[in-house]
């Protein structure tokens, strides 16, 4: 039998360790709060990348990591995840880290990100040939804003016309995309996040972010809410639909990138951007219920949750 040639997607950005504490009552501001702590590997990229890595993609990860032994375990989950690793280690530096404290639904209500050797690392790391000869080998590139700007720009111009996907990751960093919105394929953001990037309020609502996201240059995009309604827009215009709820909330940690990496996966393979979406929201959905941040996804529970997702409908 034949083998089926997978499609290569490289993954640029975060790959490092996620803390969360989750309390157990009602948080209770500038208190002492019970909860549970719990230390996994994350990061937006690299969480995206492992539920793309799921549906049938072959992917590569670039990141940048100390010589600890946090860098240990973020190299020993990318092996575990079977992506090939193209990260670079510096013996002088901490591997970086992100600390959440969520609710007792999963929500975050602070982080705190620790990532100074992203800011230091990433463009040294794209001017060398090997950045080169790895994008030019990509079908594909995915990146997040826990790049600065100038090593955007720099990977941006290394896609040399190949789909260029993101992961606005914040409000602080999503204006860090502002000056290659003209490159990205697709644009993963909350509201909070489009709304830092087009310098309009959030009050606005979805549509009017969308719009003038848009007129900015962006190609398409995501914009999420939640719980709420999920707003996309390509070429064709701009739409909506509302994620089922799941059957159960373990921990809404991931749920984004879960969304984001499924649906690159589903556009790899030649999906649409509204059709690529339910596949990712049903991914979201399956991340929403399980306490890891990302989730195991089979085909019988993509399928049974992507039967609950309903059909985008135009909105604007």
């Amino acid at each position: 039998m034949r083998e089926v040639k997978r499609p290569k997607l490289l993954a640029v950005g975060g790959a490092h360790v996620d803390r969360r504490g989750r309390i157990s009552g009602i948080f209770v501001p500038g208190a002492s709060n019970p909860g549970v702590m719990a230390e996994d590997v994350g990061g937006g990229v690299f969480n995206a990348l492992r539920n793309a890595a799921q549906r049938g993609v072959e992917a590569s990860l670039m990141s940048v990591r100390g010589a600890d032994s946090a860098g240990e375990n973020v190299a020993r989950a990318v092996a575990e995840a079977k992506i090939r690793d193209l990260s670079a280690t510096f013996l002088d530096r901490a591997t970086p880290s992100y600390t959440a404290l969520v609710d007792r639904d999963g929500e975050v209500i602070a982080g705190l990100a620790d990532m100074q050797l992203y800011e230091l690392a990433f463009d040294k790391q794209l001017r060398r040939s090997k950045a080169r000869e790895e994008a030019a080998a990509a079908d594909a590139i995915l990146t997040d804003a826990n790049l600065p700007a100038a090593a955007l720009a720099r990977l941006a111009d290394l896609a040399s016309g190949k789909p260029l996907f993101a992961i606005a990751i914040s409000p602080a960093k999503a204006v860090r995309l502002s000056g290659i919105l003209g490159d990205i394929a697709c644009l993963f953001m909350n509201r909070r996040e489009a709304a830092s990037l087009s310098a309009t309020a959030e009050e606005a609502g979805a549509v009017a972010l969308a719009a003038r996201l848009k007129e900015l240059g962006l190609a398409a995009g995501v914009i999420t809410a939640g719980s709420a309604a999920l707003t996309g827009f390509d070429r064709d215009g701009i739409f909506a639909t509302t994620p089922p709820a799941p059957a159960t909330i373990a921990d809404a940690t991931g749920a984004g990138d879960a969304l984001a990496g499924v649906t690159v996966a589903a556009m790899m393979r030649g999906e649409p951007l509204r059709h690529a979406l339910r596949e990712g929201i049903a991914a979201a959905v399956l991340t929403v219920a399980n306490p890891l941040a990302v989730a195991p996804i089979s085909d019988r529970a993509l399928a049974d949750a992507l039967a609950q997702v309903p059909e985008a409908r135009a909105a604007g």
